[in-house]
């Protein structure tokens, strides 16, 4: 049965590169397309006529390719920033190590790079991360990398969004509408963390409401009475931020970045926070070298609420491969087995209950670059 499964995943991946060698054969294809248009159209002598031509480009590749204009200029856009910005990464897709879906993740990226230094460190690194992971985790080492390797560019960019803030109420048909808020991150993920342990705290066993339908249920209440529902408790909402011990200090630009990565924002606005006496914050300062805060060891099997906490933070989400549950909803998993491995930060890591349990019955995750993986830490070094 092993080797029966080993042939079959070895097939998989193959199969897999080579629809990605196919999509990077069609992209290159729709790029020198694109690019013969634009040299046909400067050649017009009227502006006018030029701007039409060039206007036309998205569609005609469209109407070759089933889709929309819109589609092929972000397509493209994506495309072009990687081939013409980033080597290494186009010779990637071309050898079918990473496919469309990836490049179009790292080709906006780019996109908010303005250094040359920057891209060169991107290209050393966007595609061998890629290749191991899958596209959401992809997707958040990106928003990582952008604000640390261009810390100042990134805050003023912050700025300018937090400036536009805002809350939208669109009605649609059946009697409903969408409420929307366009928020600072650590704002919307402390909401959201409120909202989902307020709910899952409403136990009554007459209420047959799902949790999605109490999370909405409760912020209409707090938004319409300015109180909290009767059967809502009072909670302590707590974010995990990590800073840099000389970006908290102040010594340097940088931003604080959430546990499961998903999200980050200017090391000035956590400090705004933190002086605003919120009740929501907690901040945990942890050794960027040692995690010292995870050094104790204990003897017993299962961890104390500190500790368990601090993995939480520490983490973020599952560690099993491209599982991005929140370490708050798993398990903590020992990795080396209890009693012989110890009840200590260094052997111990969220797992979601299904990974846990596969993990419990000798499951090894086999990776398409032929890596055997069972647990991996957070990559925070972009």
């Amino acid at each position: 049965m092993s080797s029966l499964l080993a042939v079959s995943s070895a097939r998989l991946t193959e199969l897999d590169r080579t629809v990605a060698r196919a999509e990077a054969a069609r992209d290159a294809a729709m790029l020198a397309m694109a690019r013969q248009m634009r040299a046909e159209a400067s050649k017009a002598e009227s502006p006018m006529r030029r701007q039409v031509e060039l206007s036309v480009i998205p569609l005609t590749i469209g109407q070759a390719m089933g889709l929309s204009e819109g589609q092929v200029t972000y397509r493209l856009t994506a495309v072009e920033r990687v081939h013409d910005q980033l080597p290494a990464t186009w010779q990637a897709y071309t050898q079918g190590s990473i496919d469309a879906a990836r490049v179009r993740e790292i080709g906006r990226a780019a996109g908010r790079l303005e250094r040359d230094e920057s891209f060169e460190r991107l290209d050393t690194k966007a595609a061998t991360y890629a290749s191991t992971h899958t596209v959401p985790e992809l997707r958040a080492w990106l928003k990582r990398f952008v604000v640390r390797v261009e810390p100042d560019r990134a805050a003023v960019r912050a700025e300018k969004e937090r400036a536009a803030r805002r809350v939208d109420v669109s009605h649609d048909d059946d009697a409903m509408a969408w409420l929307t808020a366009y928020l600072p991150s650590h704002v919307a993920a402390a909401i959201d963390k409120r909202l989902d342990r307020a709910a899952r705290a409403i136990t009554d066993p007459d209420d047959d409401r799902t949790l999605a339908q109490k999370r909405a249920d409760l912020l209409a209440s707090w938004t319409t009475t300015n109180e909290t529902d009767a059967t809502d408790p009072v909670l302590r909402t707590d974010i995990a931020v990590t800073i840099g011990a000389d970006v908290l200090a102040g010594a340097t630009e940088g931003f604080g970045f959430a546990a499961d990565g998903s999200w980050a924002v200017p090391s000035s606005w956590v400090s705004e926070l933190a002086q605003s006496g919120s009740p929501f914050w907690h901040r945990m300062v942890l050794d960027p070298v040692t995690d010292d805060v995870l050094s104790h060891e204990y003897t017993g099997r299962y961890a104390p609420e500190i500790l368990t906490k601090a993995l939480i933070f520490r983490d973020g989400v599952c560690q099993a491969p491209g599982c991005l549950t929140p370490a708050d909803r798993c398990d903590i998993d020992h990795r080396q087995p209890w009693p012989n491995g110890p009840t200590t930060g260094a052997n111990l890591s969220p797992m979601s209950r299904r990974h846990h349990t596969q993990k419990g019955h000798g499951v090894i995750w086999v990776l398409p670059d032929d890596t055997r993986r069972a647990v991996e830490p957070l990559d925070r070094t972009a």
